[in-house]
């Protein structure tokens, strides 16, 4: 049963940024509800949404796993993934799973609020939209690349991204979700194929920007080769603003911690840098920036601190 009395938080995203915010704002006392891109088509998520013609199953199976109050050996198993010579080759059981309860029940939402019953997850898993949806990107110099997994690979600046084919509907219970929100949280992850893949489905980019909550964007901590190269903290709030043709960004979260100097040469190799948070440029856009220390060095990665971050995000609704 949902709890009134508690404050809710709808979180958009996708990839592997959402799952680790997810953790830590699980633990806190809230409502959560997370909204999540179906855009993906590589890897196994991209081989079922084929064969099977069912959104992909890969982001929603990560934000099932960050939420779940199960076993960690339960966990560790339902996010298994296969390395055979057989077919099984690459899937995750998880994926499946999903893909199998949505063959039984005949509807992808429906096999994900079953597999959360199950796995015993704290929150809502909502996807952007009960279909499949491909994520294309026009780029600066005119030409069109399809498929999500391809756009980073092109090598080239995006000038947009947009969705095919329409007619694209969103669901009832996430327009519900965010017009309910005490707090909406945006990000981190890949900003032209983990968040903006949800803004461009009809119905969810208006509602956000239309929502009485107050719309924070957690900005990501370093650049993204093939997406977001050279992009300063601003840059990424103009491409947001540009897709919504609305500012909607009340506050950012940014990093200030320096990162160690053997990390940043190791992500140098990859075309990726620390993000520049222009202070200057983001107070003209009118936006309140939060800077704090918000690093986790994890196996020689550069991530968001999801204790911190969340505690964070948890404070914002105590000043409201």
């Amino acid at each position: 049963m949902t709890d009134t009395s508690r404050p809710k938080i709808a979180v958009v995203g996708g990839g592997t940024g959402l799952p680790v915010l997810l953790r830590g704002l699980k633990n806190l006392p809230v409502e959560l509800s997370a909204i999540v891109t179906v855009a993906d088509d590589g890897g196994s998520s991209g081989r079922l949404r084929e064969e099977m013609e069912i959104p992909p199953p890969g982001d929603v199976r990560n934000v099932i796993a960050a939420l779940s109050d199960q076993e960690p050996l339960i966990i560790e198993m339902f996010q298994h993934r296969f390395n055979s010579k057989s077919e099984l080759s690459g899937h995750s059981l998880g994926n499946l799973i999903l893909a199998a309860l949505t063959s039984i029940t005949g509807d992808f939402v429906h096999a994900i609020q079953e597999m959360s019953r199950v796995l015993n997850v704290r929150g809502h898993v909502l996807p952007a939209a009960n279909q499949c949806v491909v994520l294309n990107a026009e780029m600066e110099d005119g030409s069109i690349v399809s498929g999500e997994s391809k756009i980073p690979e092109s090598g080239k600046a995006v000038k947009r991204v947009f969705l095919t084919p329409e007619p694209i509907k969103p669901l009832k219970e996430t327009i519900q979700v965010i017009r309910e929100a005490d707090l909406i949280v945006l990000g981190p992850g890949s900003l032209y194929t983990s968040i903006l893949p949800n803004l461009l489905v009809p119905g969810i980019g208006e509602e956000i920007c239309e929502a009485k909550a107050k719309k924070v964007y957690i900005c990501n901590l370093m650049t993204q080769p093939g997406e977001t190269l050279d992009f300063s903290a601003s840059d990424h709030i103009q491409a947001l603003y540009s897709h919504m043709d609305c500012s909607f960004i009340d506050l950012i979260l940014v990093n200030n911690e320096p990162i160690p100097t053997h990390l940043k040469y190791r992500y140098q190799e990859e075309q990726a840098r620390p993000v520049v948070f222009d202070v200057e440029n983001l107070a003209n856009l009118g936006i309140e920036v939060i800077a704090e220390e918000i690093v986790s060095l994890d196996k020689g990665l550069v991530r968001h601190d999801t204790e911190k971050v969340a505690q964070i995000l948890h404070s914002l609704i105590e000043k409201e």
